[in-house]
């Protein structure tokens, strides 16, 4: 949740006038009061007290207001270390950075649990309502088209236990059931496709393969007509005609579900160029902390088993040439959240009940956001692409099996934190940090692997950016981390939030495609 600070600069001098007015008008009435002499006389040492008093009061104040500026300008203890006596640039203690770094994470990035439950909570009722509403219309006898399956996958940071600010936007996976008897085929691109942009080697294709061997029955033509493309003489299932079909069905069943709501909340649809389709949740509840407007981005998604799920390429792989021989319509993309679950719930079994792992991610995700309200353009936009939240949950696994899990104890955060930034750096200057799942080897034996995980080709999370972007990015992450308490205070005050870039807009046309987060 936003938390408000008391600016130290303002506050101050305001109190200072406050004070200088209160004191004139109290002489102003004594003077209108015009008093006898004779009743004044025994009064006559308490005014020059009361001015005096006042002249001491007004010159506390203005201390305390010169010490501020000095000081910061925000309330609150501040840490040991991080005044003006060891210079602005002069690196804080072990002990002053942490203290900082624990002051942020609770003013800035710190949510209540009593909130995020109550909003996932809010999510799973509704977003519930709306699919199996959107199941009971798509069981028409006969139809061979997609269906879903009834059921939905929570997944990103708000159940992972690290999303950070405000519990406003969640991710959802939405499984599609295929006509009966079809067998999906998926394959990961890898290196072998000639030309093919390196953002799009971890992209799979999904070939289907009909009921009867080689040949398609006449009865699933229909299918293989709307939500089919040809490749390499082999029909694959098209992304982008499932997402048109997606969007379209759950805006007509969207309908079937409004007037049961509507005393509960208010919810549309709607599409923002680039993105998933998105829910928009404005509950009306009796709960005041829990009125906060929600997205909620529902992504279709088609089972692999072995809670593996194909869904639409990133925005940033869709804006990418993926080559003649591959049609950007018939790529899909490798979701392998449950995996990634299940290694969280087994790091948190292995390291210290106080460990302090994933308050780290979620510090270094604080610092990024920060850092990025003050780069110019256009590596600005290129900053939070390339340490995305996925780049650092994969760095921060990586380091996590380097060394012993005891050593992630709390009171070593800022220690810990510094080890991630290195090897972060590290990283980019090198051009290497591979996905942790994809023809990994070394995943710990506690955590199951699929076979289609263990088989794919090794992908490099930052081969899709050049060396000029890596290294400059190297050079600002390090800064950042070094120059962390300067570009907290600067960064965090309300002028530096950026507008959202663009509005979405409500959705009107049904068969508008929809663009993939």
């Amino acid at each position: 949740m936003t938390v408000y600070t008391l600016n130290l600069r303002v506050f101050w001098p305001l109190v200072t006038c406050l004070c200088t007015a209160l004191v004139c008008l109290y002489q102003a009435t004594r003077s209108r009061a015009g008093a006898p002499d004779s009743d004044s006389a025994p009064d006559s040492g308490a005014v020059p007290l009361l001015k005096g008093s006042a002249l001491l009061l007004l010159g506390f104040l203005l201390l305390r207001y010169c010490t501020s500026r000095s000081g910061g300008g925000e309330c609150g203890p501040r840490p040991r270390g991080a005044g003006s006596a060891r210079g602005p640039e002069a690196p804080p203690s072990s002990a002053a950075r942490r203290s900082l770094l624990e002051s942020f994470y609770e003013q800035q990035l710190r949510l209540s649990p009593h909130v995020l439950g109550h909003s996932k909570a809010h999510v799973s009722r509704i977003v519930g309502e709306l699919v199996r509403a959107a199941k009971a219309q798509g069981l028409q006898p006969g139809s061979l088209t997609p269906t879903l399956r009834g059921d939905f996958v929570q997944i990103g940071s708000a159940y992972e236990q690290h999303k950070v600010r405000s519990p406003d936007c969640f991710d959802i996976l939405v499984p599609l059931k295929l006509p009966p008897r079809l067998e999906l085929e998926p394959r990961c691109l890898g290196a072998e496709e000639p030309g093919l942009a390196p953002e799009l080697r971890s992209a799979f294709t999904c070939a289907l393969k009909a009921p009867q061997g080689a040949a398609w029955p006449r009865g699933y033509r229909p299918f293989s007509e709307g939500f089919c493309v040809e490749l390499q003489g082999r029909r694959c299932l098209s992304s982008a005609l499932v997402l048109r079909w997606f969007q379209g069905h759950l805006q007509r069943c969207l309908g079937a579900v409004l007037y049961r709501l509507q005393e509960r909340c208010r919810i549309r649809l709607a599409a923002c160029p680039g993105r998933q389709l998105t829910l928009h949740i404005l509950p009306r509840s009796d709960y005041v902390c829990c009125h906060i407007s929600m997205a909620v981005r529902l992504i279709p998604a088609v089972p692999l088993g072995d809670s593996l799920y194909l869904i639409a390429l990133q925005p940033g792989a869709r804006r990418a040439q993926p080559g003649a021989a591959c049609p950007l319509q018939a790529l899909w993309g490798l979701n392998v959240s449950k995996q990634e679950q299940r290694l969280l719930s087994w790091l948190k079994e292995q390291t210290p009940a106080s460990s302090c792992h994933l308050k780290c991610l979620q510090i270094l995700k604080g610092l990024r956001d920060l850092r990025g309200r003050g780069l110019e353009q256009p590596f600005g936009a290129q900053w939070s692409r390339v340490l995305s939240s996925y780049v650092l949950k994969t760095a921060l696994f990586s380091l996590l099996l380097r060394g012993p899990r005891q050593a992630w104890e709390e009171q070593f955060l800022a220690e810990r934190l510094e080890d991630l930034v290195l090897y972060l750096r590290d990283c980019l200057q090198k051009r290497v940090l591979m996905h942790f799942f994809l023809g990994n080897a070394s995943v710990p034996e506690a955590v199951p692997v699929p076979k289609l995980l263990k088989e794919a080709a090794p992908v490099n999370l930052l081969a899709a950016f050049d060396a000029p972007t890596l290294d400059l990015a190297a050079f600002q992450l390090l800064n950042t981390w070094n120059q962390a308490p300067k570009i907290i205070r600067k960064y965090s005050s309300p002028r530096y939030l950026r507008k959202s870039p663009t509005l979405c807009k409500d959705i009107t046309d049904t068969g508008q495609e929809s663009q993939s987060n």
